[in-house]
């Protein structure tokens, strides 16, 4: 059984996700009437579906985090939620900055110039390091805390840990290939 403040995490953490990637809530997208509604309606199902993850994570290294009242508002939600995903974001700069985030975005784009030769170059680049850029700001907000908040975060080395970070992966990386059609969608309009 999740403790509440762990349930007022994955709270927290279903608005920072929106912030870390899109700068905005779901909601406010919508209400605005910006998007598409397919793409947001398949955003919405992989992040719930990367939250599950992250629940049966959470019960599985014991996830006990000390800093969250159990009695909160909306509106305080989303101060938390802003918060954490701004040091996410900011925690992920010097990753991607680092010569092995370098190294990933060149090997993914050398792979994908053997394949495709009429690639626009420079934007291959900055796709690609977007990518990488919400991965790690994902990574940070959801698997570093998780870990720094958890009893037995080892784990996640043993079976079901390895089995459900790979399903992490998975749908992390749904999730921001997801967002980034949003973006793009959105920077259409």
């Amino acid at each position: 059984m999740l403790k509440p403040q762990s349930k007022i995490r994955v709270l927290e953490n279903f608005y920072a996700l929106d912030y870390a990637l899109l700068g905005k809530t779901v909601n406010e997208i919508e209400e605005k009437g910006i998007c598409c509604p397919g793409l947001l309606a398949e955003y919405l199902s992989v992040k719930g579906a990367l939250l599950s993850i992250m629940i049966e994570m959470y019960k599985l290294i014991e996830h006990e985090p000390k800093t969250i009242q159990e009695k909160i508002n909306e509106s305080d939600l989303k101060k938390l939620a802003t918060r954490s995903s701004k040091i996410a974001k900011e925690g992920s700069i010097p990753l991607v900055r680092s010569n092995r985030s370098k190294a990933d975005i060149k090997s993914e784009i050398t792979s994908i110039l053997k394949e495709h030769k009429d690639v626009n170059i420079e934007k291959l680049v900055e796709m690609k390091t977007r990518e990488k850029a919400f991965s790690l700001t994902i990574d940070n907000l959801l698997i570093a805390r998780t870990i720094t908040e958890s009893k037995n975060y080892k784990k996640l080395n043993e079976w079901e840990g390895k089995l459900l970070e790979e399903s992490y992966k998975v749908l992390r990386n749904d999730l921001v290939e997801s967002a980034m059609m949003i973006l793009d969608s959105l920077e259409e309009e």
